[in-house]
């Protein structure tokens, strides 16, 4: 009987899956090219104008001790008990944390590095990522980056209203109109301590009226009562007792030069009797600068920096007695505040030369060639991962350079190089030797002629 043929067993290939994408963490932001123009102004305009005033720049560790964030900020406050992104150490008893706010590391390296015995006051400022667990939202992320500035060992109103000024400056600087300063004292141990219990006795009553958390604040932090961003919790303090009317005497003066040096520099203010600020640790002035747009609006309303005095906290981490006062300036506020009034940060000059090379041989010497323009001060770009000469060209044409150098087997032998006008499309061949000399009298020449033509426009328009 005949065997049946069978059909040859093929093997499956493998499917390959496709890879499902890692995203970003919730709440965190990619910062692309495009953001770090706005970055890098921001940046720029800051460090001109603290070091305009003494400012030093200093850097603490992204992760501390979580203990520090605990003492200085306040067990009770919402950053500690539900924001804070505390790491596994690599001990049992070792607990950091992920930084969320500068001041408190700050004062931590003030004491143990002894800067005590610098000159007092001290002025120091800082910049890098901050951490916080919030809610995402249009200008609230889990890792933002600030600008923090602190003045250490001094007292005088003087250093409240100059660091008020100073912060007002840095975004004026940035182009930021319609501001205003929102203020307030907060009081001192002397005075603090009987408001706080005025604010109990009224809210009892009203304790129905409440959110739960401002029930949960009632007992543990009745001063963030007053800032609570809930509509039925807001209405209940709008008839609060104020601490303007309850300021010792020494806090009262201090809080009214302060307001009276905020009149000579002509900065706009206004009091607001709720503002406390989120952190346990600060006494007396407190402050926040806000769009004028969002003063008279209910709900969440986002500042672009914020800051205070805090005279008990270098004592409460371990150091001696030492007043001191601080803010802290939100950047991706300030970009998206940017970007919404289109403020557009002034362009980096762009490159005028672009550097193309043809040959093994020639892309050799080209990295000498560029090394030698950019000792020269001349802005050039390349693109030595290319080996066509026709793509080099469409690159130039995509930079706008004014000069393109082409550099091919032939010229690296000869010790010249090729020059061509991307307006004219003339090209010229010079010595490497001759070569810086000859571009900046080309760029020159062609700075010339646009500046002729800008007065022959204006002279036209009169």
């Amino acid at each position: 009987m005949p065997r049946k043929k069978t059909k040859p067993i093929l093997s499956k290939k493998p499917v390959k899956r496709r890879r499902e994408k890692i995203q970003r963490p919730r709440g965190m932001k990619d910062l692309l090219p495009a953001d770090f123009v706005y970055v890098d102004f921001i940046k720029s305009i800051a460090d001109s104008t603290l070091r305009t005033y003494s400012f030093r720049r200093m850097d603490t560790p992204i992760a501390e001790s979580v203990d520090l964030f605990v003492r200085a900020i306040g067990e009770d406050t919402d950053i500690v008990e539900k924001e804070m992104f505390v790491l596994k150490g690599r001990s049992r008893e070792e607990k950091l944390a992920l930084r969320p706010e500068f001041t408190a590391g700050v004062c931590r390296a003030y004491i143990e590095n002894g800067m005590a015995s610098m000159p007092q006051p001290l002025k120091l400022f800082s910049w890098g990522p901050i951490f916080r667990g919030e809610r995402p939202q249009s200008g609230r992320y889990r890792q933002f980056n600030q600008i923090n500035f602190e003045i250490i060992g001094g007292s005088k109103p003087a250093l409240d209203a100059q660091t008020i000024q100073i912060a007002w400056r840095i975004l004026e600087r940035l182009g930021l109109k319609n501001l205003v300063v929102q203020i307030n004292s907060i009081g001192c141990e002397e005075c603090r301590p009987v408001y706080r219990q005025m604010l109990i006795d009224y809210y009892k009553p009203n304790v129905n009226k409440l959110c739960a958390d401002c029930k949960r604040r009632i007992k543990k932090n009745p001063l963030r009562l007053l800032d609570c961003k809930e509509e039925k919790c807001q209405r209940v303090a709008s008839n609060a007792p104020q601490m303007f009317d309850n300021l010792c005497e020494d806090c009262h003066d201090h809080f009214k030069l302060v307001l009276e040096l905020l009149d000579e520099l002509d900065i706009p203010y206004m009091l607001n009797s709720s503002l406390v600020r989120g952190l346990d640790y600060y006494t007396k002035t407190v402050f926040e600068i806000r769009r004028e747009e969002d003063i008279n609006h209910s709900g969440s309303q986002l500042s672009l920096c914020g800051g205070g005095r805090y005279d008990g906290l270098i004592e409460l981490l371990g150091g001696s007695p030492t007043p001191a006062v601080g803010v802290a300036i939100g950047v991706e506020r300030i970009i998206l505040e940017m970007k919404e009034k289109k403020i557009v940060p002034p362009e980096f000059p762009k490159p005028r030369v672009f550097l193309a090379q043809l040959g093994e041989l020639a892309k050799r010497e080209g990295f000498k060639i560029f090394e030698r323009l950019y000792l020269a001060d001349i802005d050039v770009v390349e693109s030595f991962g290319r080996d066509s000469l026709k793509s080099q060209l469409k690159q130039a044409e995509k930079q706008k350079v004014q000069l393109t150098l082409i550099l091919g087997q032939k010229e690296a032998v000869d010790g010249n190089i090729l020059i061509r006008d991307m307006g004219t499309g003339i090209q010229e061949v010079t010595s490497q030797e001759k070569m810086i000399g000859d571009i900046k009298e080309r760029l020159k020449a062609k700075e010339d002629e646009r500046n002729d033509k800008i007065k022959m426009a204006k002279k036209k328009t009169k």
